[in-house]
């Protein structure tokens, strides 16, 4: 897998969710306390986009706001400061009907607090703009519950998440210069444990793949990715194993073999340690 790919993979062990939203008048919202990464899409009127720390953007249908790892931000029908926006809360509940003058749709990937985005996402600016490429999106369409039936979003919900999130890093990543990989040495060490968790990989082999001191590599490592290499690839080994629950039906001890733990008890311990649950009840809990 590329790096990008293997970024959105990884955000699949978190919960899905996709919400529609119908503001009129001098509305505002603010998302915050998110563990994870989405996007927004403006699909009628007008809007703007709220950081902390940067001007607002206005924002015009088709364009979409992505979300990478998680920035509190605001939806607000003109600029004006983030605080003191209603905060949204959590919830599938439709809006009501009747005319509109901003709607908008929202999807997310929601991780654990304790887990973190994968370092090629947290590396990116958040949040981003998208500007719309012209003709709207049929992805959206499908995700909007009021166009596509409902079992059928929920059978594709996560792919479909996957495709928006994914063609947005695309075009963004078209248009601009940003350095996606500022550490060349500590990229190749990510992308070699995303690869083949199944490798028996140590922080002293990689620093040697890396042609440098371990604690040197560790404190490069730690500097890029926001912790040490082997609570990287412990927290790696888990996330892929987590997935291959949810995604297939491999016996328990096809999947520790898979994500490099050595018997099905060193896997069942260390998942019990990060999600709070057995491998098998995380399975049953979809």
């Amino acid at each position: 897998m590329d790096a990008m790919s293997q970024a959105i993979a990884t955000l699949r062990v978190g919960r899905g969710t996709v919400r529609r939203f119908r503001q009129s008048g001098e509305w505002g919202l603010s998302y915050a306390g998110l563990t994870g990464a989405g996007f927004h899409v403006l699909l009628h009127g007008t809007a703007w986009l709220l950081s902390a720390d940067r001007p607002a953007v206005a924002l015009a249908p088709g364009d979409v706001v992505l979300v990478t790892s998680g920035a509190d931000h605001g939806l607000a029908a003109t600029a004006r400061p983030l605080r003191g926006l209603v905060p949204v809360a959590l919830g599938t509940a439709e809006p009501a009907s009747g005319p509109a003058d901003a709607e908008f749709l929202c999807g997310a990937y929601r991780l654990r607090p304790h887990q973190h985005v994968h370092p090629f996402l947290s590396a990116l600016p958040d949040p981003i703009v998208v500007r719309s490429a012209g003709p709207p999106d049929p992805v959206v369409a499908l995700l909007d519950a009021r166009h596509a039936a409902g079992p059928i979003v929920d059978a594709a919900r996560y792919a479909l998440l996957d495709l928006m999130i994914a063609d947005a890093l695309r075009r963004w990543l078209a248009t601009t210069a940003w350095p996606v990989t500022p550490d060349p040495a500590v990229t190749a060490a990510v992308r070699a444990i995303d690869a083949d968790p199944e490798n028996r990989w140590t922080v002293r082999d990689l620093s040697r793949s890396a042609g440098m001191s371990r604690a040197t590599f560790t404190r490069r490592f730690t500097a890029a990715v926001g912790h040490p290499p082997a609570a990287y690839l412990r927290g790696h080994r888990l996330r892929y194993a987590a997935r291959l629950l949810r995604e297939t039906d491999a016996p328990l001890a096809t999947i520790a073999r898979r994500s490099g733990y050595a018997t099905e008890s060193a896997l069942a311990g260390a998942f019990r340690r990060e999600y709070g649950m057995a491998p098998g009840a995380f399975r049953r809990a979809g």
